[in-house]
C-alpha cells in the first residue's frame, strides 16, 4: 500500500498553513509554527502533530492503522 508523504499542518492558534514532508521512521511530537511560534503538540489520542493538525495522517497510521512508535520525538 502506498502512502502520502506530505501533509499540510494548520496552526490552531493563528491558522498558518505549512506543507511538510512527514518522517517515516518516527513520530513528530512537537512542531513550532513559523508564523506565531506556537508549539504544536498532538491532541489526546493522536500519536503526532500530523494526525492532529495535518490534512493527511502520518505514515504509520496510513500504512498500519496505528502508530508503531511509542518513542515520540
Amino acid at each position: 500500500m502506498n502512502f502520502i508523504a506530505e501533509s499540510t499542518l494548520v496552526c490552531p492558534r493563528c491558522g498558518h498553513a505549512e506543507t511538510l514532508t512527514m518522517p517515516t521512521d518516527h513520530c513528530l511530537f512537537f512542531h513550532e509554527c513559523p508564523a506565531c511560534k506556537a508549539l504544536l503538540r498532538p491532541q489526546p489520542g493522536d500519536c503526532c502533530v500530523f494526525c492532529s493538525y495535518g490534512d493527511v495522517a502520518c505514515p504509520p497510521i496510513q500504512l498500519q492503522g496505528s502508530c508503531c512508535s511509542t518513542d515520540k520525538g
